[in-house]
């Protein structure tokens, strides 16, 4: 453990203790919690120990207002990550862009690059009723990682639905909600309480990795309708409440609905 911070232990494998240099080498994409990920989050969240991610991804932490997906400054998660990843002393970074262009530096500087580089909003001019989340296969597996696309819409900026929106995640989730226990621990805390889930935003929870998932659909689903097409284990989600259906995204989406072909790299919003 190398020390704490705002309540966070900085805990990391000790292999760090014992190296010269500190890199870390990912994806620049949009992100729930942290704004955008990459920089300092590879090692802070990606190597960090269970005790960090719990304190971390604490429902109070995440649930804060200024922690919006997108957003770098006035962000006290990204805040906290940064400064985590700091005590590691992690001093490089080198992020690929969702167009494949590289960009490389101290993971202070990154992401300021890479925002100058980025294009993450596609603005649209009305509201609407239905919108399909084309879910990119490497994070269709399970609903734990799929979910984050809808999640992303709901609580971004300014999504462009109207209250009571259908939001349509074209995933398979072969894995059902998934099987790590991050994931089990979502399933089982979704379990404890019906659709919408209010209570988990309002009464005591558990603490732990994988909860945040839960904290995340239950702010969507006071807002807006998810429902899971295409989906391989839909009668698994639905003994948890969850609105998943066999039936593909296009038949039950309608000609009007807004199509979002990349929801982790580029995300409608209202225009103005």
């Amino acid at each position: 453990q190398l020390g704490v911070v705002d309540g966070v232990p900085c805990t990391v494998h000790p292999a760090f203790c014992d190296v010269d240099l500190v890199a870390t080498v990912g994806r620049v994409e949009l992100h729930q919690y942290a704004g955008l990920s990459g920089g300092h989050k590879g090692v802070s969240v990606g190597c960090g120990g269970r005790s960090t991610l719990a304190a971390l991804h604490g429902r109070k932490r995440v649930c804060d207002p200024r922690v919006i997906v997108g957003r770098l400054d006035d962000n006290p998660f990204r805040a906290l990550v940064d400064e985590l990843g700091r005590r590691v002393g992690c001093q490089l970074a080198l992020q690929t862009l969702p167009d494949g262009r590289w960009l490389a530096g101290h993971p202070d500087h990154i992401l300021k690059q890479a925002v100058s580089a980025l294009d993450p909003w596609q603005p649209v001019e009305h509201p609407v009723d239905t919108c399909v989340l084309r879910v990119p296969d490497a994070k269709a597996v399970n609903l734990y990682q799929a979910s984050r696309a809808a999640t992303y819409l709901a609580l971004s900026p300014h999504p462009p639905l109207v209250e009571g929106a259908r939001l349509i995640l074209d995933a398979r989730c072969p894995e059902g909600m998934g099987q790590g226990s991050g994931e089990k621990a979502f399933a089982a805390l979704l379990a404890t309480t019906p659709p919408p889930w209010d209570r988990l935003l309002t009464e005591p929870v558990p603490e732990g990795a994988g909860l945040q998932r839960a904290f995340m659909l239950a702010r969507l689903a006071r807002r807006y309708r998810l429902v899971i097409a295409g989906c391989e284990t839909a009668a698994e989600l639905r003994s948890l409440g969850l609105d998943a259906t066999t039936e593909p995204a296009d038949t039950i989406a309608g000609k009007d609905a807004l199509e979002v072909p990349a929801p982790f790299s580029r995300l409608p919003q209202l225009r103005g």
